[in-house]
């Protein structure tokens, strides 16, 4: 299982005490704020125009993007939305890397820190993050059932 890429220039860690607790999603080209807490890239490739310096992450989490054949397939053509996330989830579901991201999601909120997942797709309403976001919710809620 890889662990994610730490890059350190991030915003400070999980924003402990501030009472953020909880996963959100935010496009990588809006400024940093302290309030996202820890920041992960959560796409496999590097946005365009966006240098290391100014996207401050705490980390960068390739293993949770889509494969690059399902994101090819998607083209985010919001017709193929429903399909898309239905394929993503299956594959989020069969994935270590996955599971110990939603592990490390948990643990940092528990703490009161909030993990923001940062995407450079256009639509902020058919995208990869938004999936991914939900899938990591049910993760958490399926912990609390156990």
């Amino acid at each position: 299982m890889r662990e994610l890429q730490q890059l350190g220039a991030g915003s400070g860690g999980a924003g402990k005490g501030r009472g953020m607790a909880g996963v959100e999603i935010k496009r990588i080209y809006e400024d940093p704020a302290p309030e996202d807490g820890e920041r992960v890239l959560v796409d496999r490739l590097w946005p365009r125009g966006v240098s290391r310096e100014r996207a401050r992450l705490d980390a960068w989490n390739k293993e949770v993007a889509p494969s690059p054949e399902l994101r090819k397939w998607f083209g985010h053509d919001p017709e193929r939305f429903a399909a898309f996330t239905e394929r993503y989830r299956e594959e989020l579901d069969g994935s270590e890397d996955a599971a110990a991201f939603a592990a490390h999601c948990a643990e940092v909120g528990a703490a009161g820190g909030r993990v923001t997942l940062l995407y450079a797709a256009h639509d902020p309403a058919v995208n990869h993050a938004l999936v991914l976001k939900a899938w990591l919710d049910d993760q958490q809620g399926k912990g609390a059932q156990a």
